[in-house]
């Protein structure tokens, strides 16, 4: 047995079970690729050949994973976690929306096992640094049992007891992210097209009332230089943004500029592919203007 299980090791996950081991905690990994547990393992980390195997060495396993499909597949699916008869909580740090969580919640529950969703933002920097928004809602006393585990990964916020309103933070959150990535994009081109420098544009923003993540951090650091790099792909962009019209279409909220990012971003996948860096973005209205954002 060990402290927890840590199930998706990918760029994310991989980083927060180091967090976890580098705190002292004994973590039992699983993922497809053989590669990422044998990193993890020399780390000091505990390989696992399934999902279920990895569940059944802690009460606690976290979940880190791309989509909600994966996501259920791997709990609810052959050789899932489900199977498991040591598992207590399952505690999915992933952005799978707040139906599939409610799902999850339902379906584990029958099987006496708690489902906490607990998404995170702040990309891999913040993954590596211990500095992510964790976004948690669940059973309050699991919280409190898990929290010492959490508090590893960054600030913690508790949002409340029924299943997906974390997802529902979540969601809401890469939202504003994405249209605040489309339209910075689209005013930073535009003034370097009339004559202005983009990084004095920028910094004009970021002294005022425009300010945002994409100037603040992703313009500056994934544009200028030409390296659309940020380390998020805009496949993932697509479908959180897709989740969060889906539960506000759900709940009788329009989200109609919110549909607009979403086809911005659908647009940039369909050009660059799913695997292209979320920053791609600004590239797209780069050609579609003719001019490149360049420091």
């Amino acid at each position: 047995m060990t402290d927890y299980s840590f199930i998706g090791i990918g760029r994310m996950g991989a980083n927060m079970a180091k967090r976890l081991l580098a705190a002292g905690y004994s973590v039992t990994v699983y993922d497809t690729s053989k590669a990422a547990v044998d990193s993890l393992v020399e780390a000091g980390a505990v390989g696992a050949s399934t999902p279920a195997d990895a569940a059944n060495a802690a009460k606690t396993a976290f979940l880190s994973l791309p989509t909600p499909n994966i996501v259920h597949t791997v709990t609810l699916g052959p050789n899932g976690v489900h199977e498991s008869s040591t598992v207590k909580h399952v505690v999915d740090v992933s952005t799978t929306g707040p139906q599939m969580a409610r799902t999850l919640a339902a379906e584990l529950g029958a099987k006496g096992i708690e489902y906490v969703d607990a998404p995170v933002s702040g990309g891999i920097a913040g993954a590596v640094k211990g500095t992510l928004a964790v976004m948690v809602s669940g059973n309050k006393s699991v919280y409190e049992e898990i929290r010492p585990a959490l508090d590893q990964f960054g600030k913690v916020f508790f949002v409340g007891e029924k299943p997906g309103q974390g997802q529902v933070m979540k969601v809401a959150n890469n939202m504003l992210a994405a249209a605040a990535m489309v339209l910075s994009s689209e005013a930073v081109v535009m003034g370097t097209k009339a004559g202005l420098d983009p990084a004095q544009m920028l910094d004009v923003i970021n002294s005022g009332s425009g300010r945002n993540s994409a100037t603040q951090d992703k313009i500056p650091r994934c544009v200028l230089n030409g390296a659309f790099d940020f380390g998020f792909a805009i496949g993932l962009s697509y479908k959180d943004v897709r989740l969060c019209i889906q539960e506000a279409d759900q709940l009788g909220v329009p989200m109609l500029a919110g549909s607009v990012v979403l086809q911005m971003l659908g647009v940039t996948q369909a050009k660059y592919g799913a695997d292209a860096d979320f920053t791609t973005i600004a590239r797209v209205i780069e050609e579609w203007a003719n001019v490149e954002v360049r420091g």
